[in-house]
Formats: structure tokens, sequence, C-alpha cells
């Protein structure tokens, strides 16, 4: 591509209103501009890296036996209820009505969808397995999107599917798509970690999450020590750090603890220790209030506890609901007299002699056992921290940052048994289709990849993923010697079958080569005063230069692609 008459701009300065590394660097580069909160136009130079990523994704998948289709993106409404997902999505679902009332949705994903094909596929179990994929857009209204195409409300997926007759036929299909995975995010040559996860509104049986390692990542990855524990913060186990206590249980006593709402305030008051003291934190599920203990150093994990309850919603108390059940101000809850029910986490369970709000205003109570209240359950409810025992090895744990770019899902029969997807056995028995579903996000990959490979001078794309392999330079493009020799370059190489970018604007030689190196591409080719003895430069991205005739430009370019 010749950049003078090609639509190519870049930015000199950060972008004020991206709030991260790869995000300011795609703007600045002209591969992407905000459009509005969460959405975001893919310019020519960007869509090539995109469409790079997604022929790998598309490669892989069709190595796997996979069939490529494409779902509709406006669905109506009551296909979700049908499933029973449309309550769990809520708010961050796009929703809107056809000039007849008819009430539709802007897919957020598509498992319902491609459960209905396969019914028009599936009568008896010889027409399976079968595996079904598109790269689409999703929509999803999220409340805060940020860093730029790492949390967005409109995006590009690749969303694959697998129909099985059982759990043992889904459980080969799943190692083949997981394995499939595995090659495209080596093939991406992104730093990544597999994590086992939520399933979320997804449901099923497994999830597992492919992240790739980035500071900027919004998830915890907990990892160990001494062995290969790999697990999003939402579901790694925790292991009790304390034993059970062998202290005598003393008589509860009520004291007061003016202005002290908070740990700290009440631990420098009392002069104790925060492992001391147990919080009673108030959530509401499914708008229900319950009370949550856990040790004063320690946090609520929602996703356990949403699980221990069954719960759809799981989310802080408003001020007023904790008012109501405590009949105190915020900051006093404890589990004595309290009015919903109450769970521990496994540590409280483990302690005597603790320290709890009084639900009275200004007041806790010391020296609390177990057996001054009452429990509606109690389990790992707690989120792990770094430092703490591997629940696999007994070593220590430490966290890392992950951007979620693929996940993977054994679903089971959970969609098939809501909308009927079932075939008929050797016995001719109805039996449920046991299914799988897979995701990666192309964009997202993208912008890992940015956050992984950036410098002080722009982004530095792997060899075989940048915009294009190699971009000519002409120094001084008045100069007939050098504009001939670039041009006749450039068709050489292209002819080779180099993707090839030739700058043949009339700008200084400093503003190309920065703009080289910021949008990332991996070689630069310099036809300057050395043209007229035959010579030109040859420069990696980050490197020394050499210098080569012209007619061994290709040929050594072709060495350093390899």
């Amino acid at each position: 591509m010749r950049l003078k008459n090609s639509y190519f701009y870049t930015l000199r300065e950060n972008v004020k209103d991206e709030d991260s590394v790869s995000s300011n660097l795609l703007v600045r580069a002209g591969m992407i501009k905000k459009n509005s909160a969460g959405v975001y136009m893919m310019l020519p130079l960007g869509f090539r890296v995109l469409r790079k990523i997604e022929n790998i994704i598309r490669d892989e998948m069709d190595r796997t036996g996979c069939q490529e289709l494409q779902m509709p993106s406006l669905i109506p409404e009551d296909i979700y209820i049908s499933s029973g997902r449309r309550e769990g999505f809520g708010s961050s679902m796009f929703s809107l009505k056809d000039r007849k009332g008819m009430p539709y949705v802007l897919g957020p994903t598509h498992e319902e969808l491609f459960a209905i094909a396969a019914k028009m596929q599936i009568r008896s179990y010889k027409d399976l397995p079968f595996s079904l994929y598109q790269i689409h857009t999703k929509f999803r209204d999220e409340p805060r999107p940020r860093y730029g195409l790492i949390r967005v409300r409109e995006f590009t997926m690749k969303d694959s599917y697998t129909f099985d007759k059982d759990e043992e036929g889904l459980d080969v299909s799943y190692q083949k798509q997981f394995n499939a995975y595995k090659r495209i995010m080596d093939r991406l040559h992104l730093d990544y970690k597999i994590v086992r996860a939520d399933t979320g509104v997804m449901g099923g049986l497994l999830s597992e999450e492919f992240q790739a390692l980035a500071p900027i990542g919004e998830d915890i990855l907990v990892l160990c020590d001494s062995c290969d524990l790999s697990s999003n913060i939402e579901v790694a186990a925790c292991v009790p750090s304390i034993g059970f206590s062998e202290e005598t249980e003393e008589e509860k006593e009520l004291v007061e603890t003016p202005n002290a709402g908070t740990i700290e305030e009440v631990t420098a008051f009392l002069k104790k220790d925060a492992s001391r003291f147990v919080k009673t934190l108030i959530y509401t599920a499914d708008g229900k209030p319950v009370a949550v203990m856990v040790r004063g150093d320690r946090d609520v994990n929602e996703t356990k506890l949403r699980k221990m309850l069954g719960a759809t919603e799981i989310a802080l108390a408003e001020p007023d609901v904790v008012i109501q059940v405590t009949n105190a101000q915020i900051g006093f809850a404890g589990p004595i007299g309290i009015q919903c029910p109450v769970y521990a986490d496994d540590e409280v369970m483990r302690m005597k002699n603790f320290i709890v709000g009084a639900n009275k205003t200004d007041y806790h109570y010391m020296n609390v056992n177990l057996k001054d209240f009452t429990l509606a359950g109690s389990g790992d409810l707690r989120n792990i921290q770094e430092g703490d025992i591997c629940p696999v090895c007994g070593g220590k744990v430490h966290f890392a940052h992950g951007i979620e770019v693929g996940n993977t899902f054994k679903l089971g029969t959970k969609y098939s048994k809501a909308l009927g997807l079932q075939y008929l056995d050797a016995n001719n028995t109805l039996q449920y289709v046991w299914m799988g579903s897979y995701g990666i996000g192309p964009a997202r990959a993208m912008a890992a990849l940015v956050e992984q490979n950036a410098d002080e001078n722009g982004i530095n794309w792997p060899k075989d993923l940048a915009p294009y392999q190699v971009c000519i330079v002409v120094v001084q493009m008045k100069d007939d010697v050098q504009r001939e020799t670039a041009e006749k370059l450039y068709e050489e190489l292209e002819n080779k079958g180099f993707e090839v970018l030739l700058d043949d604007r009339d700008e200084r030689p400093g503003v190309k080569f920065k703009d080289a190196e910021l949008i990332g591409i991996p070689f630069r080719i310099t036809v300057g005063r050395g043209a007229k003895d035959g010579k030109v430069e040859l420069k990696p991205r980050v490197g020394d230069s050499v210098e080569v005739a012209v007619e061994d430009a290709a040929e050594e370019l072709a060495k350093l692609l390899k």
C-alpha cells in the first residue's frame, strides 16, 4: 500500500479519554477510533490486524471440523425468556421493540439460537456429534466500558458450540476445542494462563478461561509457587489458615465503640488485631437480605456466596436495608439478633472469643462464640489472599492479573432441556443433547497483544500479525534515484508475496520513522543517499540496521521474517 493517497493518520500526543496502554496506542496509530462509550470504529490498519487474528481462529476451528455460519443479532426476547436467561442478563441486554410492539434484544451471546439450529439437524443419535461456529458481533450494555477494546458494548466474538449424545462425547468434543484454543493462543504469541473459572450466567458443568497476562487485566489469577494451580479468584478454594481455637469460651460483653464503624476504626479503638474481629456484611440475594460473616482481615467472595445460596443475583445491600435488619447505623452489624439469615465462612467456625458488631449504634460485642447466635449455613465464602495456603499442594499462592481472551464451557444439558433439544437413542428413547460452548474475543486478543508488546516508541506486533511486514521509507521524494529505487523495490517485494507499505509522503524522514515504529511494522527499509550506489538500509522494529544491496533486500528480508 502506498501511503500518499491512502487513509492513514497518526497522533503525536497521548489521547486524554483513553485509559489503557493499548487503547491509547491503537487510537494514536490510527487503528481504532472511539464512536461512543464502549463502541469503536475499526479503521483500515487495525482491521488488517483483526482479520489476521480471525484467520488464525478460522484455520484452527476448521481444522477441528467445526462449520462456520452466521446468526442474526436482532433476536426475539422470548427466546431468552424460554431459556431462563433473560432475567440473568438484566439491564446488560440491549432491548427494543419493532413497529408492531414485539420485544427484541441485540444478541449478547447465541447459545439459544445455536440450539434452535441444531434441532433442524438432530433426529437420532446417528446425527451426533457435530460442531458449529461463527465470528460475529455481540452487544452488552456494560455499566462501565473501559480500557478501549477490553471492556466494550459492541464487540466481535468467535463462539462455537458442540453437540453430543452423552457426557462422554462432550468430554471428547470439549478436549478437541480446548486443544484448538491452545494452538490459537500460541499462534497469537500471547503470554497466557489457563484457569478454572465460574460458569456465571452461562451455567453448566465446567468453565475454563484463557487469560492473557497483563497488569491492566481486570481478572485476578491465583497461581501457586510450587504446583500448577491456576484459578480465577472467583472460584479459588480457600484452606483455613488457622486451626480450631483451644481457648476457653468466655461470656460475651457489650462494649461502647463510639464512631467506630469500620474495621480500621474499631481495631484502633479496642487495640485488637483485625484477625480477632468478624465482619458481618449484609447482602441481598435475589432481593432478600442475608448476613455473611468473615474474619476481620478477609473479604467476602460474592461468587461463592451466590453459589451457596443458589441465587441469580448477589449485591451488597442498600443502606436502608442494612438499617432495617440491624436496627442500627451502618458499621455496627453483627449476627446476634439480626433480622435475616446468617452465613459464616469456614474460618469463623474455628474461632472463639471474637468481636462482632452489636446491631446497636456505637456498640460491639467482645468474646462472642458460635453458641451466641444461630447460623443458616457455613462454607468457603471468602476470597483467597496472596501468601495463603495452596489448596492443591500446601504451598503458597500468588496473584497475577489477566485479560480474559477466551473461555470454554461444558454446558451439559442446560440449554437442550430449556429449548427441547432431544434425540432418539439406540433404544428409541428420547434423550437430551449435551452441549459445549467456546468463545474467543479477537479484538480483545488484539488489545492484549498491544498491552504485552508495547514500548516507548509504540506497538511492537508479532511479525505475522502486524498490519504490514515491511515499510519502505523514501528519505527524499524529490530525489529521482531514491524514488525510483523505492518503487522498483516495492513492486519486487509485492510480487514475491511480502506485505509492503511504501511511505511516499512528502514528510520529514523522522516523521516517517516514528510512524513506522508507532504502528508496529516489524521491518523498515530506508531508501536514502546510498541508493545511488545500489544500497538500502534494512532495520528490524527493535534492533540495529544493516546496509544491503537493493538486489539482496528481498532475500535478506525473507530470512528475517522466518
